[in-house]
C-alpha cells in the first residue's frame, strides 16, 4: 500500500496546510459512512429503498443517494429513516450527530487534483479514524515512511509522472501527522514481514535513516510496530496486505489495496475476519521489544556498512 497515492501542491505547502492542525474533517468520508450504515440498517429490517422513500415522501432516486453517499444526510431524515428500520435509540442519535458534522470543509482538498478516485475515501477515512491496524508484505505502510524513503518508491514508479513525485510524497507526509496530534493522535499498530528490513529502498543511508524513523516512532505510546520473523514460514498474512481503522461513532472499516484500485470491507462477518487475522498476525510476530531489538540490529549493520 501507498506505493502511487497522489496529492497535490508542493511537499512545503503540504506540510504548511496539512500537517499543522488536528482536523481531518472529510464529508465525503462521512457521507460514506453514514450511507454504509442507513443500507445496513434497512437491509437488516428488511426495508426496501422504495419503503424507505416513503418515510421521508422523497423519491426512490433520493434514498439511493442517501446509502451511496452522494448527497448530504440531514440529521433528522437520518433520524426518521433509522426510527422507521427499529433501531436503537443509542444507534440514532450516533448516526444523526455523524449527519450533523458531515458539512465540514476536506482536509486534503488541496490535494484533490491528482488524489486517485479510489484512494479519496481511504484518506478521508484515514483522517476520520481514531485507530487502525495495517499488515505489510513488501514495503512499509505509508504513515511509517520517510521522505527519502518514500521518493525513492516513486522516483520511477509506473503509475506516478515523476513531476508528481514530490506532490505524492507530501500528502504521504501530511497523513503521518495523525500519529503526532496532541489532542488526537491516531492509535497505530503495524506487523511488517522482517525482509521488509533488509530491501535497501534508496541505498543504505535512506534505509538507514528509515530505520532510525522506525525506532523513534515507537518511542510514541500510540504507536507499535511488530517484525514477522523469516522463522514463521506461514501464516494469515500471506494472502496480501491489509487495512483496518477503528472510529468512534461509525462501525469499522477494512481496505485492501491493489495495482490501481482498492476493496472497502464493510460487512461486519468479514471485519471479524479480518479482525480474527489481525490478532494472529500480531500473536505470530515478534513482541514489540524484541521487533525493536531486530530493527536495531540491522541499523547497526547499515552503519558498518
Amino acid at each position: 500500500m501507498d506505493r502511487t497515492a497522489g496529492a497535490g501542491g508542493t511537499a512545503a505547502d503540504v506540510e504548511r496546510r496539512g500537517g499543522g492542525g488536528p482536523d481531518r474533517s472529510d464529508p465525503s468520508a462521512l457521507r460514506w459512512l453514514i450511507g454504509h450504515e442507513l443500507r445496513s440498517a434497512r437491509e437488516g429490517a428488511g426495508h426496501t429503498q422504495t419503503a424507505a422513500a416513503r418515510v421521508l415522501g422523497c423519491t426512490h432516486a433520493k434514498i439511493n443517494y442517501l446509502e451511496q453517499g452522494k448527497n448530504q444526510q440531514r440529521p433528522d431524515e437520518v433520524a426518521r429513516l433509522l426510527r422507521s428500520y427499529g433501531a436503537d435509540v443509542a444507534d440514532v442519535e450516533r448516526l444523526a450527530s455523524l449527519a450533523s458534522a458531515a458539512d465540514r470543509g476536506t482536509w486534503w482538498a488541496p490535494f484533490a487534483d491528482v488524489v486517485p478516485d479510489w484512494l479519496r475515501t481511504f484518506v478521508g477515512l484515514e483522517g476520520l479514524a481514531t485507530a487502525a491496524f495495517a499488515y505489510e508484505p513488501l514495503l512499509l505502510h505509508g504513515l511509517l515512511q520517510t521522505r527519502a524513503y518514500a521518493t525513492a518508491l516513486l522516483a520511477d514508479a509506473l503509475r506516478v509522472p515523476v513531476v508528481d513525485v514530490d506532490r505524492v510524497v507530501g500528502l504521504r507526509l501530511a497523513r503521518q501527522q495523525r500519529l503526532h496530534d496532541a489532542a488526537r493522535p491516531l492509535q497505530y499498530e503495524a506487523v511488517i514481514e522482517e525482509t521488509i528490513l533488509d530491501r535497501l529502498v534508496g541505498g543504505p543511508a535512506v534505509m538507514a535513516e528509515q530505520l532510525d524513523h522506525l525506532l523513534t516512532l515507537s518511542e510514541q505510546g500510540n504507536v507499535s510496530i511488530r517484525v514477522m520473523p523469516l522463522a514463521v514460514a506461514v501464516h494469515d498474512g500471506l494472502d496480501g496486505e491489509f487495512t483496518l481503522l477503528d472510529f468512534d461513532t461509525a462501525r469499522s472499516i477494512g481496505y485492501i489495496e491493489f495495482q490501481d484500485g482498492a476493496v472497502y470491507v464493510q460487512d461486519p462477518d468479514r471485519i471479524g475476519g479480518y479482525r480474527t487475522a489481525a490478532a494472529r498476525l500480531r500473536s505470530a510476530a515478534l513482541p514489540q521489544d524484541a521487533s525493536l531489538e531486530v530493527i536495531r540490529h540491522r541499523r547497526a549493520a547499515l552503519r558498518a556498512h
